[in-house]
């Protein structure tokens, strides 16, 4: 066996070249991760921002949904809440003829109840819903 120092030219020249073409794969290979790495959080990204374009034009279309002609409430009488009930519509208020108070969540067609919306739905027809009034 040869020693390293022992080595002719062509054999330098072919060492050489092998760990030349060892590397240029190596940095192909980091490449073409890097490209199928963007592409995916590329993708991700672009989910996000089509999630976050749904969830505010259903936000815009839940503040003009009452003020639609089909609406059975009055936009006067109810009380935007949002987060698990959407309105509270103190019914004919506004007429001074309270006749009853609704909670009220609108769903579009493809969604429907989470737990916490069930558990208040679940609530209210046990009639466990009172009032207070706290003076400070």
């Amino acid at each position: 066996m040869k020693s390293i120092l022992n080595l002719s030219n062509n054999e330098y020249f072919l060492i050489i070249w092998i760990v030349l073409i060892f590397l240029f794969w190596i940095a192909i290979g980091y490449v073409i991760w890097k490209i199928l790495k963007y592409s995916q959080v590329k993708q991700y990204k672009l989910d996000a921002i089509k999630r976050s374009k749904s969830s505010i034009l259903w936000e815009v279309y839940e503040k003009i949904i009452p003020f639609l002609p089909s609406f059975e409430y009055s936009p006067k009488d109810m009380v935007f809440i949002w987060k698990w009930v959407d309105y509270l519509v103190f019914n004919w208020l506004s007429s001074w003829e309270l006749e009853d108070i609704i909670f009220l969540e609108i769903k579009s067609w493809k969604s429907s109840q989470n737990k916490n919306e069930k558990m208040i739905q679940r609530i209210i027809a046990e009639k466990k819903v009172r009032y207070e009034l706290m003076s400070i």
